[in-house]
């Protein structure tokens, strides 16, 4: 194609112009001539012949198709019996593709060129492990994006596969220096070939499953954190785009998070918006999914492997395993993650919990060399994720999730933390609420983007030794720890609160003072000398950097409490007023993606 916009194509088909070349492991673009050919003012025009378009007329080159057998003896088109899988190329995601028809063959015998014809041999070690590198890494959206990079011959039929939806106020795209937010929803929807034994009858697809899946700024870590379909939340109203124009969805308050998507005609923009409410989030971007996603992800990836601790045999999700390790794919994975009432506690949580180390297992699976170099999958992986996924219309092109994908395959799969947010149970038993304690904390973490794992960051050694500051020494315990809490920000109880929620960390001789005489910006601690081990305790509780620290005047006995005034960076009870202080609430669950983990 690109070869026709310069006028030097003459009659040679578009899609035989990009050869791959085994001296370079590159596709390259060949615009020579052979010379019996005519002038292009002489070159006569190649009818069409009426009827189906040929393979190569589709955009695929050579005819070829992954998985699709080939015969042939002639000059240029290699020999073979037409079973054998194609060989592969060498550089992973790439589709090998048939040598040159003669008449463009520089000696005549096909593709390769002739030994001493001037092409230079690369070096093939340090640029392959680089690719194989880049794709490795991320989640479910790494999984629609891994394989879609094929080449452009393959471009507009991924193109045509993907779905997407127009939400009001939705983002154009991500920014490569700046942390990405993806929203993943599994709906309950019942569409695709014998899922209508599957979920809700009359459902219009809820938010069955929600992971919000964040990506550092640096693209050091990521953190995916489940949502509790059964979390009792306010839906805020919405905006929606219908065929009559922009309709506004009233909103509900204290009702299942699930109902954020489909019922009253809610889109995944709605679902957005209730996450933004929940968490203080900012969603960038969805991807939706029904049940045949996970049946056709996990056999174009050649299965997935989970982990029993015991044998399951549950009647709802038509799960039959015994105890131990087994590959699973299609019915099999889609009763796999749909299993409850036989792992862990039977409740949509324990379901979570099997859900993130199917994830995980997708995600080294992907990782693996028999996936990266395998193009027949890559193929068949990027066929069935366009296919099953529906998108904002943001990212809804091969080329900008591609572009996604390599931002996403940056992230070392043994820093991406599956994680949930922590809930405690309702009184009817059938739903959870928002357990404040942790989840404010948590929430705090991912929107300052702060990571649930210890990632390790390059710095260089200090010149001199370094001075000691206000927070290195002895700290006191909790127990000992006087302070008296004062109100300088503009959040109206936050000393209230935050004295109710030192107290519920030991801190028992705290007291609120009300307001202070006047606002400040940044939250201070003033102590006395001899008061140095109890402040430091106190700032590694309250998340406090050094800075926020001041000494009292040496005549100070110490005898009155430390004051506390909380200035306009306080954001809550129980979240570190110095981001980079914070660390994840004990006690919440944690997956680890590089690590399998056995069901319960």
């Amino acid at each position: 194609m690109d070869a026709q916009s310069r006028g030097r194509a003459d009659d040679i088909d578009p899609a035989d112009q990009w050869v791959y070349n085994p001296q370079t492991g590159n596709y390259e673009l060949r615009l020579d001539r052979n010379p019996a050919q005519s002038s292009p003012s002489a070159a006569p025009e190649r009818p069409r012949t009426p009827g189906p378009r040929s393979p190569a007329e589709d955009g695929v080159p050579g005819g070829y198709r992954p998985g699709h057998t080939t015969t042939g003896t002639g000059t240029g088109a290699g020999t073979g019996t037409g079973t054998e899988a194609p060989e592969h190329t060498g550089v992973p995601g790439q589709v090998p593709v048939p040598g040159q028809r003669s008449r463009r063959a520089r000696d005549g015998s096909g593709d390769t060129p002739p030994p001493g014809t001037g092409r230079r041999k690369r070096k093939q070690g340090a640029t392959r492990k680089k690719k194989i590198l880049m794709w490795t890494g991320g989640t479910l959206a790494l999984l629609l994006t891994a394989g879609a990079v094929t080449g452009y011959v393959l471009y507009r039929q991924l193109d045509g596969n993907i779905q997407t939806v127009d939400i009001v106020g939705g983002s154009k795209g991500f920014k490569k220096d700046q942390a990405v937010n993806i929203l993943v929803v599994g709906t309950d929807k019942r569409t695709g070939k014998g899922n209508t034994a599957y979920g809700d009858r009359k459902s219009q697809g809820h938010a069955d499953t929600t992971i919000l899946f964040h990506v550092s700024k640096d693209r050091t870590n990521a953190t995916a954190l489940s949502i509790p379909r059964d979390l009792i939340t306010d839906i805020p109203a919405c905006e929606t785009k219908t065929s009559d124009g922009v309709i506004t969805i009233p909103g509900k308050s204290s009702t299942r998070f699930n109902e954020s998507l489909g019922v009253g005609g809610r889109d995944p923009g709605c679902t957005m918006r209730t996450v933004k409410e929940l968490t203080g989030i900012t969603v960038d971007h969805f991807m939706m999914a029904d049940f045949n996603a996970v049946k056709e992800l996990s056999t174009a990836v050649g299965g997935v492997e989970v982990c029993l601790d015991k044998p399951i045999n549950d009647k709802d999700s038509k799960l039959n395993l015994s105890e131990g390790k087994h590959v699973v794919k299609g019915e099999e994975a889609l009763a796999f993650v749909r299993t409850r009432k036989s792992v862990g506690f039977g409740s949509d949580l324990s379901r979570i919990e099997i859900q993130q180390q199917f994830l995980s297992s997708m995600i080294r699976k992907m990782k693996s060399g028999q996936t990266l170099t395998s193009p027949t999958k890559m193929w068949d992986l990027a066929n069935a994720a366009t296919k099953a996924l529906t998108v904002d219309t943001g990212i809804g092109s091969i080329k900008k999730l591609q572009s996604l994908g390599m931002e996403l395959a940056k992230v070392d799969p043994k820093n991406i933390t599956f994680t949930t947010v922590p809930v405690v149970d309702n009184e009817d038993r059938s739903s959870v609420l928002l357990q404040e304690s942790k989840a404010r904390p948590l929430f705090s973490m991912i929107k300052n983007d702060v990571s649930l794992t210890e990632v390790k960051k390059k710095e260089k050694a200090a010149a001199t030794k370094k001075a000691p500051g206000p927070l290195d020494g002895a700290r006191a315990q909790k127990s000992d720890v006087r302070v008296a809490i004062y109100n300088g920000s503009d959040t109206r109880g936050a000393a209230g609160a935050t004295l109710t929620w030192l107290q519920g960390q030991g801190v028992s001789k705290s007291s609120n003072e009300a307001n202070a005489p006047q606002k400040i910006a940044a939250t201070t601690l003033e102590y006395g000398p001899n008061q140095a081990d109890q402040a430091r305790t106190l700032a590694d509780l309250m998340g406090l950097p050094a800075t926020a620290l001041k000494q009292k005047a040496e005549n100070s006995q110490g005898r009155e409490p430390m004051v506390l005034t909380l200035g306009a960076d306080f954001q809550g009870a129980g979240i570190p007023v110095s981001p980079e202080k914070a660390k994840a609430p004990t006690g919440i669950q944690k997956v680890e993606a590089d690590k399998q983990l056995c069901a319960k």
